[in-house]
């Protein structure tokens, strides 16, 4: 029986991060419902420089993490940019399918890296639960199928994306499956949400791993509450708070992509296996 080997990519710098606990937790939930061995090792990208040898591993789940997501020139940018490209063309000309989920900081990363549009600073930080808008391709996406729409989310970014450009989109041959909230009455740019990079690589600016633990963690931090008040008002804070235990929520959310991701690839994983047996 072959093993699935997963690399977790952990963008956090060294900082302190319940994105990371989440992201591990879901894949050890994932290695312990599986009749397979499955194999995770963990990657210090930014703070110690590893990277996985995409050949060692199956799944790639690349974290958020703090900071500017535009080249610094550090050391292990130009790993990570490898990296990306070697995912994205090894699936290009093999039968055996690498498969890699990237979200918030390294969601942002891989669209600079593929011109995708303009990813800028936000005028302000946003933090909060926030209603996520499916867009047409968003409807037909395996991943969203169980989420309404909108479906709610965790949003945590000093970034964002915005104008993309489509032409760049159809010659690389990736989709826009999210977009930020619609407000019509303000003259912004609606920030893109999630990206189908490939049939193997999806990422959101969301966070998808997100619990209310955690959420009710990061909430201690006064960064994160001034944000929210300051976004949204202390009656929506308190709206938020109330929301967290939401199961229809981020609870659903949590409990839908990742998990859905990690069963998908496994299968696909498997089925390549027999193929190539």
């Amino acid at each position: 029986m072959k093993d699935i080997r997963i690399a977790l990519l952990d963008m956090n710098n060294n900082h302190v991060n319940q994105g990371f606990r989440n992201i591990k937790e879901i894949s050890e939930a994932f290695q312990q419902s599986s009749e397979e061995n499955v194999i995770i090792q963990t990657f210090e990208v930014r703070f110690k420089n590893e990277m996985p040898n995409i050949d060692d591993f199956d799944i790639f789940i690349s974290s958020g993490g703090p900071g500017n997501p535009h080249r610094e020139g550090l050391e292990w940018e130009d790993r990570y940019s490898g990296f990306l490209d070697a995912v994205l063309e090894h699936n290009q000309y093999n039968e055996d399918k690498k498969y890699l989920f990237l979200i918030c900081h390294s969601f942002q990363l891989a669209s600079i890296h593929w011109k995708l549009g303009n990813i800028c600073k936000r005028r302000s930080y946003s933090f909060g639960v926030m209603p996520v808008h499916k867009t047409e391709e968003g409807e037909q996406e395996f991943l969203f199928k169980n989420l309404q729409d909108p479906f709610y989310a965790v949003d945590s970014r000093a970034y964002q994306f915005i104008e993309p450009d489509m032409d760049r989109f159809d010659e690389l041959g990736m989709k826009i499956m999210a977009i930020e909230k619609s407000r019509p009455h303000i003259n912004l740019e609606r920030a893109v949400m999630a990206v189908r990079f490939s049939d193997e690589i999806f990422g959101t600016q969301f966070h998808p791993e997100a619990d209310p633990q955690g959420m009710i963690e990061n909430l201690k931090d006064e960064k994160n509450k001034t944000a929210m008040i300051e976004n949204f008002g202390m009656e929506k804070y308190l709206e938020t708070v109330d929301r967290i235990d939401d199961e229809n929520k981020i609870i659903l959310t949590r409990a839908q992509i990742l998990p859905r991701f990690l069963q998908s690839a496994k299968k696909n994983i498997l089925k390549g296996s027999e193929a190539l047996a």
